[in-house]
């Protein structure tokens, strides 16, 4: 029976009390976006009808046309694509690409390389990963280049003149990724930051496509990305949004003209988003969404508590418990393989599903390292549950994130605990 020794409770205790002025924001932010969401599903007349199930092809969906509807109110988009099709978030944006891009235009990311699995959609074969056929599909074989800058060079390259140079055509199209992915040394992006790329961009080439990877971000501040200036958000159902009830999908929400020329590369030309049958557990969509703003409070105070009671035992941690957050990841450094393997093996065993499992690395579609991942998750792969995972290189850096509950996260802060204090 999971339970937490009493050294242990009261260690969380004194953490608690020291993390009392966040946890007291995040309530707020909290409620600011379901009062949000809750006035969009009201705009929108949402019904039980919208929960009927649509097969075949498709056609005259109301629950499916309603619920982008809602996305698009709720995110402060003018239309999106919302569909239990997509299979992650690199599927999703990586359809935002194949439907805004050409051959011989050009991509830039301003936050460094993208994270692994996209990075390997985007160059195919480069980065040094595994000689695999599959890739002869990304962007770089379809004649689609892509530049990348490091956040921390930005200032330079703006006062310089180069970031004007890489604006200009072929550039069609600029990538900002909200989480750090698995780069251990850069922040998340708060909307603010991204308010600022974008105006810098804006600044130099005012027709460029701004899109952002909104995954882990959604509902952790007062505002999105296209209240930043961006033009399209997309992410995963399976994180933030999907409230931890979605048992799948993506999102796109953004300006109507790009939603449509992506809708195309989503279905097919001349079909669009009209098609596209959902066939089961579209209520779960629809009650996710509107139980995500609680859930991300949830996992929030988590990381918050996490954070402190972490560093309060000697590990490095980002972000700090106080610091201002841009998505619901938290970090901590290690020391080494065997440490990863300890705390993930916390994580899964305070798991209510396989916590009779031991979690070992493994080989991860698109990605280049072995992954340890603990993830007792009722839905596979959902990091809107408690979870955790680390890519098997130096620095060895656990990422930590989800949480259906806060008590749940400290159950599991507890196991941790109990293996270092």
């Amino acid at each position: 029976m999971v339970g937490i020794r009493r050294r242990t409770a009261l260690f969380i205790k004194e953490v608690e009390d020291k993390v009392a002025v966040q946890h007291r924001e995040i309530t707020e932010h909290a409620l600011f976006n379901q009062a949000k969401v809750l006035g969009a599903f009201i705009s929108e007349k949402i019904s039980d009808d919208c929960f009927q199930s649509n097969e075949g092809y498709g056609y005259h969906d109301m629950g499916r046309d309603k619920l982008e509807a809602l996305f698009a109110r709720t995110f402060h988009g003018e239309d999106a694509i919302v569909r239990p099709h997509f299979f992650s978030g690199t599927h999703t944006i990586f359809t935002c690409l194949r439907g805004l891009l050409r051959p011989g235009e050009r991509m830039i990311s301003l936050t460094g390389p993208p994270y692994d699995t996209l990075s390997r959609a985007i160059l195919g074969q480069k980065e040094s990963l595994p000689i695999n056929d599959t890739d002869k599909s990304s962007l770089t074989e379809w004649g689609i280049s892509f530049a990348h800058v490091e956040m921390g060079d930005l200032p330079k390259l703006h006062e310089n003149g180069t970031l004007a140079a890489l604006l200009q055509a072929p550039t069609r199209l600029v990538f900002i990724q909200r989480s750090r992915g698995y780069n251990p040394f850069r922040p998340a992006l708060t909307v603010t930051d991204i308010a600022n790329m974008t105006a810098t961009v804006r600044g130099y080439a005012k027709d460029v496509i701004i899109l952002v990877d909104n995954c882990y971000g959604e509902f952790v501040e007062n505002k999105e990305p296209l209240e930043g200036g961006a033009d399209l958000i997309a992410g995963s159902l399976i994180k933030n949004p999907g409230g931890g009830l979605a048992p799948a999908g993506g999102y796109i929400v953004g300006r109507k003209k790009y939603i449509s020329s992506i809708s195309e590369a989503f279905s097919a030309p001349g079909l669009g988003k009209e098609l596209g049958a959902f066939i089961q557990n579209k209520r779960l969509y629809y009650q996710g969404f509107f139980m995500a703003p609680q859930l991300v409070a949830e996992s929030l105070k988590g990381a918050v508590t996490i954070a402190a009671a972490m560093e309060e035992a000697g590990y490095t941690v980002s972000p700090r418990y106080n610091d201002k957050r841009g998505d619901m990841v938290q970090t901590v450094h290690l020391k080494s393989k065997d440490e990863l393997a300890l705390f993930c093996n916390a994580v899964q065993c305070s798991s209510p599903i396989n916590a009779h499992f031991t979690p070992v690395p493994g080989t991860t579609p698109g990605y280049g390292d072995p992954i340890l991942m603990a993830g007792g998750t009722f839905v596979q792969g959902a990091s809107s549950e408690f979870s955790a995972d680390a890519p098997l290189r130096e620095p060895y850096t656990l990422y930590i994130q989800g949480g259906l509950s806060y008590s749940h996260v400290i159950l599991g802060l507890s196991v941790m605990l109990d293996t270092i204090i």
